[in-house]
C-alpha cells in the first residue's frame, strides 16, 4: 500500500467518529455560526489595547457595513513583577488581562450573549528602556490577540442559542 493510500484510509478512519457524533462545521451553510461572519460590528477602539483587540476581532469575524449584531467590550490589564534580581530590579513582568464582552441586537440593544475571557503573557524588562518598552508593547499586542480569539471561540460555541440560523 502506497503512503498516499495509507493517508486516505487514515483520514477516513479519523473522520468516521465525527460523522457518528453529529459533527457539523459551525460556519457551514445552515450551521449555527453561519450568520456570524461579516455580521458583527465591534465598538470603536479608544486606546492601543482596544485597537489591537478590535483589529483581531475584525480579522476573525470580518468587517460589516450593515451589522446584524454589535459587540461591546471592556478591557482590564495588570502587570505583575515576575522575576526580581538580587539588587531588587525587576527583570520580567507577567501581563494579566481580561475582557468582559456582550453581543447585542443593534435594533433593540438586547444582550444576546455575554461573558468574560482572560489570559496572560509575559515580557522581559532586562536591557535598555527602549527594549523594555518594545517588549511591553508586544506583550500587550499578543495578549489582545489571545483574548480576541477566545471571544470568537465563545461566540461560535454559543451561536446556536442566540443566532437564528
Amino acid at each position: 500500500m502506497s503512503s498516499s493510500d495509507r493517508r486516505t484510509v487514515l483520514t477516513l478512519l479519523a473522520a468516521a467518529p465525527l460523522a457518528a457524533c453529529g459533527f457539523e462545521p459551525a460556519y457551514a451553510p445552515g450551521g449555527p455560526a453561519a450568520g456570524l461572519l461579516g455580521q458583527v460590528t465591534v465598538d470603536a477602539p479608544e486606546d492601543r489595547d482596544s485597537f489591537d483587540l478590535v483589529a483581531r476581532l475584525e480579522d476573525r469575524l470580518g468587517r460589516t457595513r450593515t451589522p446584524v449584531f454589535r459587540l461591546s467590550y471592556r478591557i482590564t490589564t495588570k502587570a505583575e513583577a515576575q522575576a526580581i534580581a538580587p539588587d531588587n530590579t525587576i527583570n520580567r513582568y507577567q501581563l494579566l488581562g481580561s475582557v468582559d464582552y456582550a453581543l447585542h441586537d443593534p435594533a433593540t440593544d438586547a444582550v444576546l450573549t455575554s461573558g468574560t475571557v482572560s489570559s496572560f503573557t509575559a515580557y522581559s524588562a532586562f536591557g535598555t528602556s527602549v527594549a523594555t518598552a518594545a517588549s511591553e508593547a508586544d506583550a500587550h499586542r499578543r495578549l489582545m490577540r489571545i483574548l480576541a480569539d477566545q471571544i470568537v471561540t465563545r461566540l461560535v460555541a454559543s451561536s446556536a442559542t442566540w443566532n437564528g440560523q
